[in-house]
């Protein structure tokens, strides 16, 4: 696939960040060529255009860039999954582990209904523990969460298997070996 091929020239490694032993895949260079930021963006409409998707859910800071573009493509309403202590209204919130320490997730209380039909967005998939935390307030609120959809996956790191363990279907565009 040449997107793939495209998509290993771009993605960039960053040793060492943000602490040793880390080895960062930065995808900025991914949203500053518009070309392969348009393929990315069509392929996923294309995968997602026939599902029946009431709304997309996209993770803080980056799951915002592609599912916000994701969501006004398929013409369905974008709910933000924040860090703690940014949204304004009432919020749910899921604690969780990181690669590199420990945080919390919030939505509003409100963000989706249940019986929505959500897929739910991150640029990346390293140990899973983001990703499953907004599962799980997605299924707080009765939603069904179809699919996770994110750019690249590190398989080494387990999160996408930890997905599929709680039937969290994945849908990534390339896999990079090594954290």
């Amino acid at each position: 696939m040449v997107l793939t091929h495209r998509l290993r020239q771009l993605i960039r490694t960053v040793p060492d960040w943000p602490k040793p032993g880390i080895q960062f895949r930065d995808l900025t260079p991914v949203f500053q060529d518009v070309a392969c930021w348009r393929e990315i963006v069509v392929f996923f409409a294309k995968r997602y255009r026939g599902m029946d998707v009431d709304a997309i859910a996209g993770i803080e800071a980056r799951g915002f860039l592609l599912g916000s573009v994701l969501a006004y493509e398929l013409g369905v309403p974008f709910v933000p999954i924040r860090k703690a202590g940014k949204l304004p209204y009432r919020t749910i919130s899921r604690d969780y582990a990181l690669e590199y320490g420990n945080a919390t997730l919030e939505m509003h209380a409100d963000g989706c209904k249940p019986g929505d039909r959500v897929v739910l967005v991150d640029d990346l998939i390293a140990t899973g523990g983001t990703l499953l935390a907004a599962f799980d307030l997605l299924e707080q609120l009765g939603t069904l969460v179809l699919e996770a959809a994110a750019i690249v996956d590190l398989p080494e790191l387990g999160g996408t298997a930890r997905c599929r363990e709680r039937n969290l279907p994945v849908c990534t565009l390339i896999d990079f070996a090594g954290h």
